[in-house]
């Protein structure tokens, strides 16, 4: 086309491994138009990266590439490092998932960005350094003279993120490639940092290639979107028509598998079964063919290819004008159970918890170490885990969830306040009654794979409490079993190590370990947060049906709002230590009374590009305040969107007098001027 920057064609990428070559993209073919935001979906493994770095010359010398790069004419696959220098920075720039890493650490933030003009540009050192402090301002740094003069490591991830996008923007390149930039991010910084890239884009009149698994975020702000699926591209297509009426089996599992928002509480996901295929040995035919529930003989004879729906719209299926001729084509894929909110009018407690405090001391000095301070990781906070229901404690990274979670689990005397498991204050217990009661108290970690021996066969993970407890070596085996199905997996895997298994396979071995004991209560700390979407509703799901069988009480972490809608009865909602507002899910969604959760709320993406582009968005301001030194009064006054709306009276007292926690007509709320 004649407004394509970049023509990618007939690119494949393959990388040698100790267990064959790895096909890592395969003969895909795509414009990158001037001016446009394309996004590139998949789920991990799928080529998405290998193509960006590809594009930019960033490949290790391992790989092996074929096709070609077009950009101005330029094949930019033939060229060798020093030419491939004059355009990487500078008419094509890129920004990565991790900018810690991306970012010099001996360097200040300044002169980072000032070296990558110098490069490009015939402009003086002072000029330079005027135009980052310039670049800083534009990209939203506060401070930006005094803050050019600080290291990488000084900064939040938010903040570096901001500093990457000012480093790809700085020579106001043609093409900006964008790898996974809001993954590690919280919903609200995701939300300014989207927002940046508009403004980027906006400013250099740059094409955005955003690779990113997240169906929502492309939702918001893609123009076109590339499906991938095993190295090769499966639909393309403008972004509202793809959405609209998806027509590859794979493109409607993803869409089906993502928890929304403005879906009502307890609807149904639907899960793609099994798990990506091996790059190193692709099936015949279709790749998706082995989880596709629409396959037939045809689609294992021979691999199909990209093909027209329409002038605007591509899709790489054998039964594509079958699938795209359905009225609900996403009732190819079968729901799972959903998560019941339980109407039980009993009053029993799981777990309670009154006034807790935590702080950890501030040191200074080297030789003669003094406490010159505290950091307030959590302050009041106040829980109640009915029996049979289920518990989120959701708030951005460095609220204190984590810490309010280690404090139960530790089941010891907390530094202030009363923690209460089973009916029974935990300062109060023996020893032994401690290590007994243990087992009615378990947890699910975020890293499957960290949280499991990878010398011990699955089998013997899971043995583990059970041995530990006294159980014999045949009841052992007949309990390793019963675990083994109740989580979806079979009793031929037990002697499999970790590696063995998917992501979310592990998460399940995870989770029939921590049920080994027959738990009341389970915490679950961020536990689908580092799988793929189509195998994060498979998860979801089960802990929906483990609730229900086995009566579980869970209390579940989580900074992702949307999936906390699928999964949780009752929220707490917690800012810098304390919890600002709590209530049902259903109630506190509907009617947020707190502008800190109303600001959560709104930064969700929703996978609807006509729903999305017409919400209004709350933009949080700044960072989050540091623990060690939390603002006077309200801790959120310094970020909240609603004081400059209020009296001068009443804004001052939410800067000098800090709300209480008290009973709303739609749950509690911390707050001088709640909404509604």
């Amino acid at each position: 086309m004649t407004n394509s920057l970049i023509e990618i064609r007939d690119l494949s990428v393959s990388f040698p491994s100790e267990v064959g070559t790895v096909q890592a993209v395969r003969n895909i073919s795509l414009d990158i138009r001037a001016g446009e935001v394309l996004g590139i979906v998949g789920e991990s493994g799928s080529g998405k990266t290998v193509t960006s770095l590809a594009a930019i010359g960033l490949l290790p010398e391992s790989a092996t590439v074929s096709g070609s790069v077009m950009f101005n004419g330029v094949n930019l696959l033939e060229l060798n490092d020093d030419q491939m220098s004059k355009y990487r920075g500078n008419q094509i720039s890129m920004i990565f998932q991790d900018p810690l890493s991306a970012l010099n650490p001996v360097h200040t933030i300044g002169r980072q960005i000032a070296e990558a003009l110098l490069i490009h540009k015939e402009i003086s050192t002072e000029a330079a350094h005027k135009r980052a402090i310039e670049l800083l301002e534009i990209v939203g740094i506060p401070r930006p003279a005094e803050r050019a003069q600080s290291y990488p490591h000084e900064f939040s991830g938010g903040m570096r993120q901001r500093v990457m996008i000012a480093l790809a923007i700085a020579n106001e390149p043609k093409v900006l490639l964008a790898d996974e930039p809001t993954t590690a991010l919280d919903v609200t910084v995701q939300a300014q940092i989207l927002d940046v890239l508009k403004t980027a884009r906006d400013m250099t009149g740059a094409a955005i290639v955003l690779v990113t698994h997240d169906l929502g975020v492309v939702a918001g702000i893609a123009d076109r979107v590339a499906i991938m699926y095993a190295g090769k591209v499966v639909e393309v297509g403008p972004v509202e028509e793809v959405y609209a009426k998806p027509a590859m089996p794979y493109t409607i599992g993803l869409l089906r598998s993502i928890p929304r928002l403005d879906i009502a509480s307890g609807s149904r996901l639907a899960s793609i079964s099994g798990a990506p295929v091996s790059p190193v040995n692709l099936p015949i035919g279709c790749a998706f063919a082995p989880r596709c529930p629409a396959a037939s003989d045809v689609c294992t004879s021979a691999t199909p290819e990209l093909v027209a729906l329409s002038p605007t719209r591509m899709t790489a299926c054998t039964r594509q004008s079958e699938i795209f001729g359905l009225q609900d084509a996403g009732k190819l894929f079968q729901e799972g159970p959903a998560h019941v909110s339980v109407s039980s009018t009993s009053d029993a407690v799981a777990l309670e918890v009154r006034g807790l405090q935590k702080t950890f001391p501030l040191l200074k000095g080297s030789l003669m170490r003094r406490r010159v301070g505290s950091v307030y990781a959590v302050d009041g906070v106040d829980l109640v885990l009915r029996q049979g229901h289920s518990l989120a404690l959701v708030g951005e990274s460095g609220c204190g969830k984590t810490t309010t979670l280690l404090e139960i689990l530790n089941m010891v005397a907390p530094e202030a306040g009363t923690i209460t498991v089973l009916g029974r204050n935990v300062e109060k217990l023996s020893k032994s009654e401690r290590l007994e009661m243990r087992k009615d108290l378990q947890i699910v970690f975020q890293d499957p794979f960290a949280s499991l021996d990878p010398r011990l066969p699955i089998g013997d993970a899971i043995a583990e409490p059970l041995e530990n407890f006294g159980m014999s070596q045949q009841e052992q085996n007949k309990r390793i079993v019963e675990l083994l199905e109740l989580v979806g997996l079979n009793r031929e895997q037990a002697s499999k190590y970790p590696n063995e298994f998917s992501g979310g396979q592990r998460q399940r071995i995870a989770i029939a370990r921590a049920l080994a004991l027959n738990p009341k209560i389970i915490a679950l700390d961020e536990p689908v947060s580092a799988l793929d979407v189509s195998v994060r509703a498979g998860v979801l799901n089960l802990l929906a049906e483990l609730q229900e069988k086995l009566n579980l009480s869970y209390l579940f972490v989580s900074h992702d709002l949307a999936v906390v809608q699928h999964v949780a009865d009752d929220i707490a909602v917690m800012y810098l230590g304390s919890i600002v507002e709590s209530g049902s899910v259903r109630e506190v969604f509907a009617n947020p009374q707190h502008p800190y959760t109303q600001a959560l709320l709104s930064a969700v993406p929703i996978p609807d590009p006509k729903v999305e582009r017409s919400r209004k968005r709350i933009l949080l301001q700044g960072e989050l305040p540091s623990p060690a030194n939390p603002p006077s009064g309200c801790r959120f006054h310094t970020r909240c969107h609603v004081r400059a709306t209020l009296s001068p009276e009443l804004a001052a007292r939410c800067a000098s007098e800090r709300p209480l926690l008290s009973v709303s007509k739609h749950g509690a709320v911390a707050c001088h001027a709640p909404l509604n």
